[in-house]
């Protein structure tokens, strides 16, 4: 085990994420100006794409991390077949639910019933998945890849190991022992889960329903009967993680360019539905 997950296992976790999060959400001019000056220096965040493009229009590091972006910068495909990027990210993994079970990281898999608990039906067994990563420096708001009705939420209390290379590869079953979201929603193309996985110095996992909000101290399903089109915001990360997505069997055929290390943006097509 590498010294970096070594040191993940050691700390505290949910305090130490805590305490980040209560300096990110500070409205204290002297405190969250070089905060964010800094970040979008060291991350070379491009603001040009941003609504509020001056570092000074932001009250907090929080108001700033999670900016919303121009019109039209990220145009998303009108196809009604379409199946697009929920957010701008690296893929981390994609394939097919095998056995129940997920590809995490290379010879690493984990359970979707882990992942997603009541939601992971049987008819996602041999449907297409992939998992994609935000990075600090992206666009944070998650989005739907494609028109539904949210029927269901489970919000799952959990570890807050960070989610990179290191950790999918050294920790079992990473995003089913981490803090998520799991969201249910019925398509055109049959069920499909995104789920909104929280990392470490994650402060919070927030949607734009009224629901559970992390940290989850229990774990909390949640019915639901709410329409969203293709591209709507459903949510939002507080500092970097990952959305896992997975489709009914059948319903949706991913790219063949959707592999690891392959880079996507909010809106832009990542699949088709059947």
């Amino acid at each position: 085990m590498s010294p970096f997950v070594r040191l993940q296992h050691a700390i505290p976790q949910h305090f130490l994420s805590r305490a980040i999060g209560r300096l990110a959400a500070s409205e204290v001019p002297w405190l969250s100006a070089p905060l964010v000056h800094l970040f979008a220096k060291a991350y070379a965040v491009n603001m040009a794409e941003s609504e509020r493009p001056g570092l000074r229009d932001y009250r907090s590091f929080n108001d700033f991390f999670t900016r919303s972006l121009a019109p039209g910068a990220r145009p998303v495909d009108p196809d009604p077949s379409a199946v697009v990027s929920p957010a701008d990210g690296v893929v981390s993994q994609s394939g097919v639910v095998e056995r129940g079970e997920l590809i995490q990281a290379k010879g690493v898999r984990y359970s979707l019933g882990g992942l997603a608990d009541v939601c992971a039906g049987p008819e996602y067994e041999g449907g297409a998945f992939a998992t994609v990563y935000l990075s600090p420096k992206d666009y944070h708001r998650v989005h739907l890849p494609v028109a539904g009705r949210l029927v269901r939420t489970v919000a799952i209390p959990g570890k807050l190991f960070s989610v990179n290379a290191s950790t999918e590869g050294e920790v079992e079953g990473l995003f089913a022992i981490n803090e998520r979201l799991v969201c249910e929603f019925e398509t055109a193309f049959g069920k499909m889960l995104v789920v909104l996985v929280g990392a470490l110095i994650v402060a919070s996992i927030e949607t734009v329903w009224d629901g559970p909000r992390s940290p989850y101290k229990t774990k909390q399903v949640v019915e639901h009967d709410r329409a969203f089109e293709t591209g709507d915001e459903i949510g939002r990360f507080l500092l970097g993680s990952s959305v896992v997505l997975a489709f009914e069997r059948g319903g949706v055929t991913l790219d063949p360019s959707l592999v690891a290390g392959a880079e996507v943006r909010m809106g832009a097509r990542i699949g088709e539905g059947a």
